[in-house]
């Protein structure tokens, strides 16, 4: 038994712009300039002079604040939790 349907329907796409999520860097004491400006070029893909400047900043200021789409973030932490725990036996 075979069955035809016509479908004369129009679908809308409701595409939404990704959410942005904010990344906040703070200054301490125990962490080393040299992994923030590694984690800046590996994970958050800066150069290496933009991360260089970053590192900077936030040493300066105490902290610095960018702004990443949800996509970009969810690659990001991924990226991030795999680093850190490689990291950890790792000396600077």
């Amino acid at each position: 038994m075979t069955t035809d349907v016509d479908i004369d329907e129009k679908i809308k796409l409701d595409i939404k712009e990704p959410s942005k999520y904010k990344v906040v860097l703070l200054n301490d004491e125990q962490t080393p300039m040299e992994w923030v400006i590694e984690i800046l070029m590996t994970i958050f893909k800066h150069s290496e002079t933009t991360s260089k400047e970053l590192t900077l900043t936030i040493h300066n200021e105490g902290a610095v604040k960018r702004t990443y789409t949800y996509y970009s973030q969810r690659r990001r932490r991924c990226s991030r939790n795999v680093y850190i725990r490689d990291s950890r036996t790792k000396s600077y």
